[in-house]
């Protein structure tokens, strides 16, 4: 009688062992089904235009790399800086700005000085919170337009951290 039990309960586990992979291979393919029905197909390659500033704007002068889209949109390379005070904080700055028409190469540069130039001057008091926030995207967005004279309509904050 003992063997019967045994055998039965073996057999047992095996077929459990055996429902619960068929289960998991029916579970995972239907996963991948629904992902395939849903996800949308992957892009084809970009066809917009990314063109870089000049060819020495990653050399000795250090001049940032700035990628301009077929949009108006001129996204300039990351800004990091220490804060005025406490100068152990750090932040890291990433901004894209959308211009009117053609995209001028050269104001974008002098715009992204302009701001690494400005964030050395701020403290963690002045940017801390959410309104703090606010003040900065409203000072960066000024010092902008004051010096691009309107010709970027919009400046995008894609990154900010302090450390």
């Amino acid at each position: 009688m003992e063997e019967i039990d045994s055998a039965q309960s073996s057999k047992s586990k095996v077929m459990t062992i055996a429902a619960l992979a068929v289960l998991t291979v029916i579970a995972g393919g239907g996963g991948w089904l629904v992902g395939q029905l849903l996800a949308p197909p992957p892009a084809a390659e970009k066809t917009e235009a990314v063109a870089e500033v000049a060819p020495n704007a990653t050399g000795a002068e250090g001049l940032p790399k700035i990628a301009t889209e077929a949009n108006g949109v001129v996204q300039l390379d990351p800004i990091t800086t220490n804060l005025a005070y406490p100068s152990e904080n750090w932040v890291r700055l990433e901004v894209a700005l959308q211009f009117k028409g053609i995209p001028d190469v050269a104001l974008a540069e002098q715009i992204h000085q302009d701001i690494a130039a400005y964030l050395k001057t701020v403290s963690l008091q002045q940017i801390q919170g959410p309104r703090g926030f606010q003040y900065l995207r409203d000072d960066i967005q000024e010092r902008v337009d004051l010096r691009s004279d309107g010709r970027v309509t919009n400046v995008m904050f894609r990154t900010f951290v302090i450390q």
